[in-house]
């Protein structure tokens, strides 16, 4: 499979039609709406939806991966974070999440990061192995808490 990056914009035919569908197959609970919601603010604080299409003869240029990042200044220095990483579903353990994995690391690089972070989720563990298999390492705990919603 020959991979190509490109990101896409925000809003358009293209987040729809490519990066949305893989978007919420990671994350079912995110509605049509919810996702355009989440994507016209995201991309307002520096989100950047990069997609990867297969350019092989065989592959009619079909997007078959999405990576969602932004990049921090941070007290530990410049930091590529990874929001999102998600491969087609049937393409997985094909070499998508390693290329575009690859793809962010240049990109940090270029963009004078320090290092590529991103969160899993602790019960996630086929993502861990893939994150290990990468030299990635636990470096933290997230903590979250809930607020309640106020009326």
């Amino acid at each position: 499979m020959e991979l190509i990056a490109k990101d896409v914009d925000v809003p358009s035919p293209v987040l729809a039609r490519d990066v949305e569908p893989l978007i919420r197959s990671l994350r079912p609970a995110l509605t049509g709406p919810g996702f355009a919601a989440f994507a016209t603010e995201a991309a307002g604080q520096g989100l950047v939806f990069t997609a990867a299409y297969d350019n092989s003869p065989g592959g009619k240029g079909r997007c078959v991966g999405v990576a969602t990042h932004r990049t921090l200044a941070t007290s530990r220095g410049r930091v590529l974070f990874v929001d999102d990483l998600v491969t087609d579903p049937t393409l997985r353990s094909h070499g998508v999440g390693a290329w575009l994995m690859a793809e962010l690391e240049q990109r940090a690089a270029r963009s004078g990061c320090v290092r590529v972070e991103l969160d899993s989720g602790v019960v996630n563990q086929g993502a861990h192995r893939f994150y290990h298999a990468r030299r990635m390492s636990v470096v933290a705990f997230h903590f979250a808490l809930d607020v309640p919603h106020q009326r």
